[in-house]
């Protein structure tokens, strides 16, 4: 019988067995189970739990939140802190669709030994929505005006941050310097000069920081990394991973909040180093389509590409990267583009070989990103001796003209068509999401994982790891190391986009190779599309040698 892929996947994914390997090749005669546990030992794959982390205990590490909206609002809930509308909206789903599981997920998630002390929020809306949720009789939550006001408080002994990406930065080096635990969304920076001032404050402080990378927890990932470790792709010239989306909410049209107004947000410190304009609704809501506050495509969605790659491979910071696009479905006074297509090259990687040494070295890493279309294209990591398809779940299958496999497609007992490997370790596990957004971030591995079959949040053990690290000391999956190689990469890519040319790192120097007459951040932060951004610096330079004139 022959198979397709489509076939097999299909046979596979339709085994009700938690945790499980499959191999597609077998059968259920006894020469096949003797080929399948022949291979499956060959490749020797060890399916990856998360690390053990020591307990939180003593007394309660004190918390603040700074920035309560979407993303602040997921991450409290990781911790253990959901609002009173969220839990009404999660049992009423739940009614609807018995395979709704949020709300039962987190009342079933571990409670972490923390005290959630205060929230810095500049919109009074959301300020008072956690105060009224997550105060209680024992514990009085505060509200700060602003991160300086919390952080010197003596109140918290670790902040989350989760506000535009243009107060990433900031808040994050008064943090450590005052030597405040840091949680820090992604990216970390929002210029290349922050990245190093940010280190910088990281290594010299008492404190901690983790760049929420939520996927390093993730069990396929994990298993990707022993999978690529022993060799079984062979060597990997080529990574392909995409951003589909088609709907307002992942084109970051947000809902604009009705009791928005100059009297109830703080619009200066929301501009914070932004350009001065006046109140503006949309772009306090939809920040992330302006260069100004966020980072567009590069920063927001790339930076998830790359580090979750990055975690599996370990390649570090690109040599160069090349990158294209515009904005061609969402024209609505947005300057970040919203189709994207990035280049990194790797020309010194490798991740071994089968064949004669010299032969294989090198690697592109491409990106391919559209806000105006939906449909699934997955990620691929192809090796000469095998192809990965990495996401929740992770399939391998051999590659027909490989060296390491040679011998058994030509007698039959591996065939490209179909997979050697599959590793889907939530096989019987209900996924229900709510958005074609929430789709996207599942089908990546940046929702949830599993262990022993069930099914737990990835941005819990994530902040789990944070805080155990906090408390005892230990190393982290996504420290300032790892945050300072995805802030770069990201920051080529946009850089690459503006300019309209190839950004370059030199690896011995650890900088952007420097391009005459260039200013990267004035690039960078430049409020205007890439076509312009030549003009606009000669301009610029134009006006300070009248000035120094």
């Amino acid at each position: 019988m022959k198979w397709t892929r489509r076939d097999a996947l299909k046979g596979l994914g339709g085994i009700p067995i938690l945790g499980a390997v499959w191999w597609a090749g077998a059968a259920n005669t006894v020469s096949k189970k003797k080929e399948r546990s022949a291979i499956l030992e060959q490749l020797n794959i060890q399916p990856s739990l998360p690390e053990a982390v020591p307990g939180i205990g003593g007394d309660p590490v004190r918390v603040g939140i700074i920035g309560f909206g979407i993303r602040g609002q997921q991450l409290c809930r990781a911790l253990g802190f959901a609002t009173k509308k969220w839990k009404e909206d999660m049992k009423l789903a739940a009614e609807e669709n018995p395979k709704h599981s949020a709300l039962k997920d987190f009342m079933a998630q571990e409670k972490l030994n923390i005290k959630l002390t205060g929230v810095c929020d500049i919109f009074d809306y959301r300020a008072n929505l956690a105060l009224d949720s997550f105060t209680t009789d024992d514990n009085k939550i505060k509200r700060y005006r602003t991160h300086q006001e919390m952080i010197r408080s003596g109140e918290v002994d670790a902040v989350v941050i989760a506000t535009p990406d243009h107060w990433h930065a900031p808040m994050a080096i008064d943090a450590l310097e005052n030597n405040i635990h840091v949680y820090i969304e992604k990216p970390m920076t929002h210029t290349v000069e922050e990245t190093y001032r940010l280190r910088d404050a990281a290594r010299k402080s008492k404190a901690v920081l983790q760049v929420g990378h939520q996927h390093r927890q993730t069990l396929s990932f994990q298993t990707a990394k022993d999978i690529l470790n022993k060799g079984t792709l062979g060597h990997v010239s080529l990574i392909q991973t995409n951003t589909n989306r088609n709907d307002d909410n992942g084109a970051w049209m947000y809902h604009i909040h009705e009791d928005a107004s100059p009297q109830t947000i703080d619009w200066d410190m929301f501009l914070g180093s932004a350009p001065k304009v006046p109140f503006n609704k949309n772009h306090f809501f939809r920040w992330r389509k302006w260069w100004a506050y966020g980072s567009g495509l590069s920063g927001d969605l790339l930076s998830h590409d790359y580090d979750r790659l990055n975690c599996v491979l370990e390649m570090g910071i690109p040599d160069s990267v090349m990158t294209s696009g515009g904005i061609y479905t969402h024209n609505d006074g947005r300057n970040v583009p919203d189709v994207l297509q990035v280049n990194m090259e790797f020309p010194n990687y490798s991740t071994g070989s089968s064949q004669k040494e010299g032969k294989e070295k090198g690697m592109t890493f491409v990106y391919s990103a559209t806000l105006g279309n939906g449909f699934n294209r997955p990620t691929i990591l192809m090796g000469h001796d095998g192809t990965m398809e990495l996401g929740n779940r992770l399939t391998v299958w051999p590659d027909g003209r490989s060296t390491r496999y040679a011998d058994m497609i030509e007698e039959g007992k591996m065939s490209p068509n179909v997979p050697i490997y599959q590793y889907n370790p939530g096989a019987n596990s209900p996924d229900a999401v709510a958005s074609a957004t929430s789709q996207y971030f599942a089908d990546k591995g940046l929702m949830w994982t599993y262990i022993n079959g069930a099914r737990v949040d990835s941005t819990f053990l994530h902040m789990r790891e944070w805080l155990s690290a906090a408390k005892n000391g230990g190393k982290l999956s996504c420290g300032i190391d790892e945050g300072f190689e995805e802030a770069i990469s990201s920051h080529m890519a946009g850089l690459s986009y503006k300019l309209g040319r190839r950004i370059e790192w030199d690896r011995e120097k650890e900088i952007l190779k420097p391009i005459e007459g260039i200013d990267f951040d004035q690039a960078l932060l430049a409020n205007t599309t890439a076509e312009n951004v030549p003009k606009f610096l000669e301009m610029q330079q134009m006006q300070m040698d009248k000035i120094e004139g």
